[in-house]
């Protein structure tokens, strides 16, 4: 387990000039992110620290969550662990909490991909699916939700995938994880009714990040030809869900390519 504090925990205290008038429901908010070092949960790292927010970005690389960290406006804990090891999550939770002393929103975002035919796949690799997408989910939730309780306030904020709202059949372990992250959401938002704490899920389509593995060229037509979404374009329509008033729960929101046909 590898821990990193951001060194000047008192820059970011005063609003940045220029900053739109999106940033006050989020200023000094403090957000934990999983899978924080590329892709969407960089994205999400990127859009929250440049609305005044406070992040502890968690994964499995000190090396790249440092990275990211260092390129943010604002203050950013990194936490290095795995996931699928509840110790990580506790500590990833802890370190917040000491370095801050609060917590607003968790963003359960960190996951893995497997595609393809289901007796082609090594099992220990699905295992490890598995874990990363359902397992790391709950246990980061589980660690979160004592505090969240106690100050009868917050957000939890899940990554799906348009996987989880249709049965894809070229990628039937995916699929399933992803459905099983949508059951999660459902059934804790209801377990939480009357505590303060919003939970919703949002769920995209094709996000053109590393996942992928384009060049910036096919990027760029697949974006022009709407098959394809921005990891930023993810992280937007996760600042909408977060940033309707406390009375309001956004309990799924889908993001599709235009033209992506499921």
């Amino acid at each position: 387990m590898a821990v990193s504090v951001p060194q000047d925990t008192a820059r970011q205290e005063a609003p940045e000039p220029g900053r739109s008038a999106r940033t006050d429901p989020f200023e000094g908010r403090v957000a934990l992110v999983t899978g924080g070092s590329s892709g969407i949960g960089r994205a999400y790292a990127e859009a929250m620290s440049a609305c005044g927010m406070k992040l502890c970005l968690v994964g499995r690389s000190i090396q790249r969550l440092q990275a990211v960290a260092d390129a943010l406006p604002g203050e950013a804990l990194v936490v290095a662990g795995d996931l699928a090891e509840p110790a990580t999550s506790t500590s990833a939770v802890g370190a917040t909490l000491a370095t801050y002393g609060r917590l607003d929103v968790v963003v359960a975002n960190a996951g893995l991909y497997l595609g393809g035919e289901l007796d082609d796949a090594d099992l220990s690799t699905v295992q490890q699916l598995v874990l990363a997408n359902v397992f790391g989910v709950m246990a980061v939730v589980h660690a979160a939700l004592p505090h969240l309780r106690a100050q009868h306030r917050g957000d939890v904020l899940i990554t799906s995938s348009v996987s989880g709202h249709q049965a894809i059949h070229w990628e039937p372990v995916y699929s399933a994880t992803k459905h099983a992250v949508q059951a999660f959401t459902h059934t804790l938002r209801r377990q939480l009714v009357g505590t303060g704490i919003r939970v919703g899920a949002i769920a995209p389509g094709v996000v053109l990040n590393e996942l992928w593995d384009f060049s910036e060229e096919e990027n760029e037509a697949r974006l022009a030809a709407g098959t394809g979404i921005r990891s930023s374009d993810v992280a937007e329509a996760a600042l909408f869900m977060l940033g309707q008033p406390r009375h309001v729960t956004i309990r799924d929101l889908v993001i599709l390519p235009t033209a992506q046909e499921i």
